[in-house]
């Protein structure tokens, strides 16, 4: 596997979370909100700018009430 967060792998999560996002019927502000975190951070983490680990992976999962293999393949 390559170091790249940009991988066939990556994107099928980025694509995921936003999918994710976009059913629990919630905005980036929304989820940054809940979060406490700024708007940018989500919009980072979606675009793939910012890569996100095990734990924030978890949260948003939780928060938009999906369990975590929905967001690998």
């Amino acid at each position: 596997m390559g170091k790249s967060i940009y991988s066939k792998e990556y994107e099928y999560v980025l694509g995921q979370l936003k999918t994710a996002r976009v059913e629990a019927g919630l905005t980036q502000k929304d989820v940054a909100e809940k979060l406490g975190k700024p708007q940018s951070y989500i919009s980072k983490c979606e675009s793939g700018e910012r890569r996100l680990d095990i734990v924030e992976l978890n949260r948003l999962a939780k928060l938009y009430k999906k369990p975590l293999p929905f967001f690998t393949k």
